[in-house]
């Protein structure tokens, strides 16, 4: 890397920890962690207790472990987290594992994929980026990892990323590898490291900052309206179909009503502008788009200028025809989503606290208990719930398991044969959506929004299954696989209805 500079971690930061008191930066973890050890063949072996675990979905027998999490100088925080082979018979490739799928050079040998929620920014944070090298974390050779972990062993990965804003206490830690690990606690005093473990001073020569925004989104029942919140702003996409006739810019009469809740949010907004934008399909021509498109903003604009109660507030509107598509415009689907006028403004306050209701009206309709089954491949296979988390900043994780109990092999490809897979750059186990049927709202997985030069690309906040982890959704036999996605969770809602591929819907309480 050329002015790259590795000292030890321990070394780096003794003159930052001897001037900072203890009363200062107390240690958030219940005691301190002892000190690694060595094996009688000289083997670095990290001893450190977890303070939180997963394990692979792709690989079995690959165990995940934090055993640091550190802030550091008050604005960088390390990441150190243990691999371990559980099985007793075959060696396991870490490398393909740890990889981020959102940056190009991130898929084979880093450990870029180690990263933290920032519920506070909406934002999922990973590792710095120095001058011609993918990331500030561990390297398979530079580091001597080498590419295979043998049975009983574990190796231990670092990554040094940006703090989560507000100093929390703790955090979730997110792999490329399995469901994220929650309320992990953050230590302000030195790390510690496995013997051998050398970290990279983040302020020793420029690095870039990667994060990727969280964007949440979510649907009406009756497919008027879909939003998009991305902690900052929300995105209310209100569909043409709705609101016009064919080819006209006059409001149906249904439009009044779906204006009103658009209306209603506005007027909770602590923002002063709202951008109002004409979208069309590809069907017609620039000379037909653009000046539909134009004309059904301005539309909307006058009806959401007189039924905003708030005062000042300042309305644009603009017409984009068909040249900002969300959706691809090869199928029927993705033409009437891409019909559209978009109203943008700040999000909304969050309402008065309520507590949680688990009423009827709300559970209900759907089948209680959280397991469900189905066929693949002529196999019975079946799925468990195992938890629907809320977590700060508004957002949920949501994990389930997946499980072949027949007695042949089987591909169970419904998890990414989902009606939303054109949002998505990759491949995922998108096809699930949480449903609040009091409210008669739909909340579909959580995207990780990338720009590039082309534009922003979209991922999804769940459980990968391009790429490297192509297999992912082939069980052999008896096997066991973990699952999870991000979503936006109602504030008020205690139990939720879950479906997942062509399970059937289930009543899930929230935790």
């Amino acid at each position: 890397m050329g002015s790259r500079i590795a000292v030890p971690l321990l070394a780096l930061f003794t003159a930052s920890a001897c001037a900072v008191s203890p009363e200062a930066a107390p240690r958030t973890s219940a005691s301190p962690a002892p000190p690694p050890s060595a094996t009688a063949s000289g083997t670095a072996q990290d001893t450190r207790p977890a303070l939180a675990q997963t394990s692979s979905t792709m690989t079995e027998n690959l165990k995940v472990e934090v055993v640091g999490l550190d802030r550091v100088k008050g604005k960088h925080l390390i990441a150190q987290v243990r691999l371990t082979n559980t099985g007793s018979e075959k060696k396991l490739s870490w490398t393909g594992e740890m990889g981020d799928n959102t940056r190009p050079l991130g898929r084979i040998r880093w450990a870029s994929g180690i990263g933290v929620l920032d519920a506070q920014a909406r934002a999922w944070i990973l590792p710095y980026q120095p001058a011609g090298f993918p990331c500030l974390c561990s390297d398979q050779d530079r580091d001597g990892l080498g590419y295979f972990i043998d049975p009983g062993e574990s190796i231990s990965l670092y990554a040094v990323m940006p703090a989560p804003t507000g100093n929390p206490s703790a955090t979730t830690v997110v792999t490329p590898v399995g469901p994220p690990m929650v309320n992990v606690p953050i230590s302000d005093d030195p790390p510690v490291t496995p013997p051998g473990m050398t970290i990279p001073d983040p302020d020793a020569e420029p690095v870039i900052t990667v994060t990727r925004r969280i964007v949440t989104p979510s649907e009406s029942l009756d497919r008027s309206e879909e939003t998009a919140d991305d902690g900052t702003d929300l995105q209310v996409n209100l569909s043409s179909d709705v609101l016009f006739a064919v080819d006209k810019a006059t409001l149906t009469p249904k439009a009044k009503a779906v204006l009103a809740r658009t209306a209603k949010l506005i007027d909770a907004s602590p923002g002063e502008t709202v951008r109002v934008e004409g979208h069309a399909d590809s069907s017609g021509t620039d000379a037909i788009n653009d000046p539909l498109s134009g004309r059904r903003a301005q539309a909307v604009r006058q009806v959401l200028s007189t039924a905003v109660t708030r005062q000042g507030v300042g309305f644009q509107a603009k017409g984009y025809g068909s040249r900002r598509p969300l959706y691809g415009n090869d199928t029927d689907e993705g033409k009437r989503r891409n019909r559209r006028v978009t109203v943008t403004f700040a999000k909304p306050r969050p309402a008065t606290t309520a507590t949680p209701t688990t009423t009827a009206a709300t559970a209900a309709p759907g089948t209680t208990g959280l397991t469900g089954t189905g066929k693949a491949d002529g196999q019975p296979i079946a799925m468990e719930i195992t938890g629907l988390r809320r977590l700060a900043g508004g957002l949920g994780l949501l994990t389930y398991r997946i499980t072949n109990r027949g007695a042949e092999e089987a591909w169970f490809n419904e998890l990414h044969q989902a009606r939303d897979w054109m949002s998505f750059k990759y491949r995922a186990a998108f096809n699930l959506t949480l449903t609040d049927v009091q409210a008669r709202r739909q909340y579909l997985p959580a995207r990780l929004q990338v720009a590039d030069d082309d534009g922003v690309d979209s991922y999804c906040a769940c459980t990968d299954v391009s790429g490297v982890r192509l297999s992912t959704t082939k069980f052999a036999p008896g096997q066991q696989r973990e699952f999870w996605s991000l979503f936006a969770l109602p504030e008020t809602a205690g139990t939720l209805n879950v479906k997942i591929a062509r399970f059937a819907d289930l009543q899930v309480p929230i935790s």
